[in-house]
């Protein structure tokens, strides 16, 4: 029996289904099969799950973490706190047994004793020899360190009373084909099980319980749904510069693509991928093609983006359909690479210099990235504008429970305002960019659709409406009041805001992409305390009109954002003319997405300030 410490302070509290399990791992030593396998696994028992992946910019050497949270009630933001740390870096390990809540526990590796300054007397240490273990069982150096992590996730089986069975069938998935692995896995599985059972009592109280609140689920990453959602959408060009944490959106398409893009008779590729020098080239590739009739996008994230600023003004200005996914990370400069945040907001709103304003849409789930990333196409083609998928981090790269993907067959692509050869021959004259219909979108024509009617020079240089170059700064004037009157009618095209306003509180929270998760669970705690509030969800920028009446309808309106300066409520400043006493901003910026107890730390505290100045919404 080994020495196990047990908490001396505080007794362990029974917990089922509600808990956060940390993995804390050096970067590049294999954990991340393991941990991955473990969070699915709990998936799988119908029980919902969230990880979080938290690595280093490097390949190998540094700390990574990888975060679970398991609820039962399908919380699914982050939580504070850990209820059980499997500490497997002794670079981070004083840390690490920090962050376990009184009367958690500790799962290390006691091949090698624990120093004294490690021990705290408010939680339980589970030892385990992986080292000596896997120097028994197994003989090559690489297999002993790979095979380590899955001990731990087999002990952890028998800790946390996950199906063992569960465990083994997805072994056996993952090494399909691969025979000769599979059964040195599930041995490996075996020793840590088989040592828990020898040496503890078992299961912990912190335990799971099958359940069936996945029905209908899958888990997947945001990215992953995003490449999908472009193939659904139509896109047969991608034209991209390696960037984190975008990279995986060209990856998942072409992966999509390879499977239903290829022609079944000649087996010819029905799509091109193209890694461009940088990233000004990889948009002005796709603009090109979007000029052209295809359906093109590029995916990058803060420093790409900064540099594509040039060529959104030209697909602004000269207005030809380009879709960009941003997936934001932290900034600015090189900023945190693998780190999530909301720092893009001003940047891509009026993205490139004088006049300008781009569409924006804000996806919260997976499903979203799925739903909006092949929605974008129709949108750009139908207001002829670039349109910029704010994703980040956190959805792009954490794989995440959302309801099942659905494509509706019959869905027909909308290509806006293209003439064909036959409506050509009918028009006397084209212009360009002739607002014929008085809602500021002009008629286009793909290159090559008539012989010699429906050309014109596609320019960045100040042009009337018959795509004519011009210094009369009155046309010039004319033709950015159109611009302006499309944005207007994007409103008719945009996904408009999630609100729920029935019970008109005097108190609101307006939030957008991935602040979403823990809302609920804010919502929750808050009306146990009494207190309830209306709530917002924004989907798409420009703002529709509702955004405003919603600030004006409330006293006082919480805007919850990842970035240090308040960008969107600036936004909501300069776009809804909204009061700035009537919002209070929630700010979150360390690269982490944002807590339910950070929202509702600051939310209470506000409203003690709000009271003690005698002045409190209701």
């Amino acid at each position: 029996m080994p020495e196990l410490v047990h908490s001396t302070k505080i007794k362990a509290m029974p917990k089922v289904n509600d808990f956060v399990v940390k993995f804390a791992n050096v970067n590049g030593s294999g954990s991340a099969s393991a941990n991955n396998m473990f969070a699915k696994a709990i998936f799988r028992m119908g029980i919902p799950v969230s990880p979080h992946n938290i690595f280093p910019s490097n390949i190998q050497g540094l700390p990574t973490w990888y975060e679970v949270r398991v609820s039962e009630d399908n919380y699914l933001g982050r939580r504070e706190g850990v209820d059980l740390m499997v500490a497997m870096n002794e670079q981070t390990i004083k840390a690490d047994i920090q962050s376990v809540v009184p009367g958690g526990y500790v799962l290390f590796d006691s091949s090698k004793s624990l120093a004294n300054d490690l021990i705290r007397d408010d939680v339980n240490y589970l030892p385990l020899p992986l080292k000596d273990i896997c120097l028994r069982e197994f003989e090559k150096p690489a297999q002993r360190q790979l095979f380590k992590n899955i001990v731990y996730v087999g002990a952890l089986a028998a800790f946390l009373n996950i199906d063992f069975k569960v465990l083994t069938e997805m072994v056996s998935e993952q090494f399909r084909g691969k025979e000769k692995l599979i059964l040195p896995n599930i041995h490996a599985l075996e020793l840590g099980q088989k040592y828990v059972s020898e040496n503890f009592e078992y299961p912990l109280p912190l335990q799971l319980k099958k359940s069936n609140k996945t029905a209908g689920k899958i888990l997947i990453d945001g990215n992953t749904a995003v490449g999908l959602g472009c193939v659904y959408g139509g896109a047969t060009i991608a034209s991209w510069y390696p960037l984190t944490p975008s990279t995986s959106v060209v990856d998942s398409f072409g992966k999509y693509c390879n499977r239903l893009r290829i022609d079944p008779g000649t087996g010819k590729k029905k799509f091109s991928i193209i890694q461009a020098e940088d990233e000004l080239a990889a948009i002005g590739i796709a603009i090109g093609a979007g000029w052209n009739g295809a359906r093109a996008f590029t995916a990058s994230s803060g420093p790409g983006v900064s540099l594509m600023q040039e060529f959104l003004g030209l697909a602004y200005f000269s207005e030809v359909p380009v879709v960009l996914f941003n997936i934001q990370r932290v900034g600015p400069s090189t900023g945190m690479p693998t780190r999530t945040q909301q720092g893009d907001l001003f940047s891509c709103a009026y993205a490139s210099h004088g006049d300008t304003k781009q569409i924006l849409l804000f996806p919260s789930t997976p499903k979203e990235c799925f739903e909006f990333a092949a929605d974008a196409f129709d949108i750009s083609d139908r207001l002829q504008t670039p349109v910029i998928v704010m994703s980040d981090l956190e959805l792009g790269m954490n794989e995440q429970i959302c309801d099942q993907l659905s494509w509706d067959d019959s869905r027909v692509y909308d290509r806006g305002k293209v003439l064909s050869s036959e409506q050509l021959e009918e028009i006397e004259k084209f212009g360009r960019y002739q607002d014929i219909d008085g809602d500021g979108i002009p008629y286009r024509t793909y290159p090559g659709t008539h012989p010699h009617k429906g050309s014109y020079f596609n320019r960045g240089s100040s042009h009337d409406a018959n795509a004519a170059y011009t210094e009369d700064g009155d046309v010039y004037a004319e033709v950015m009041d159109r611009i302006a009157l499309k944005f207007e009618t994007a409103a008719n095209y945009l996904p408009k805001p999630e609100i729920s306003n029935q019970a008109k509180q005097r108190l609101g929270m307006i939030y957008l992409g991935t602040t979403t998760g823990p809302i609920q669970e804010v919502l929750d705690s808050l009306a146990k305390k009494g207190i309830t509030l209306d709530t917002l969800r924004i989907k798409a920028f420009p703002f529709h009109q509702s955004i405003k009446e919603f600030i004006n309808d409330h006293e006082l309106v919480y805007i919850i954002e990842q970035n240090r300066d308040a960008q969107l409520k600036s936004l909501l400043k300069i776009e809804c003319n909204a009061n700035e006493e009537q919002m209070h901003s929630i700010l979150s910026y360390n690269g982490l997405l944002i807590t339910a107890q950070h929202i509702e730390r600051d939310i209470l505290d506000s409203m003690n300030t709000l009271e003690n100045a005698k002045d409190v919404p209701a």
